[in-house]
């Protein structure tokens, strides 16, 4: 396996996590990580919980569209 992939296979199995700035003490927090080329998304109480990937493109619009609301 290349240097490469063993980033990619390291970003995707092991992702450093970070918890939103704009949580606050509220419950409804996310934590986002860079995934290889996507950023994935998952709640910040369950940590074994799905995560949803994002491609820069639907990142930069889920971010942005959020900003509005």
């Amino acid at each position: 396996m290349s240097d490469q992939n063993h980033r990619i296979a390291a970003a995707l199995t092991s992702p450093v996590w970070r918890k939103s700035t704009y949580s606050g003490e509220g419950n409804a927090c996310v934590e986002t990580a860079p995934m290889a080329s996507r950023i994935g998304v998952r709640d910040s109480k369950l940590a074994d919980s799905p995560v949803q990937a994002y491609g820069p493109r639907a990142w930069n619009a889920l971010t942005r569209a959020l900003k509005v609301v």
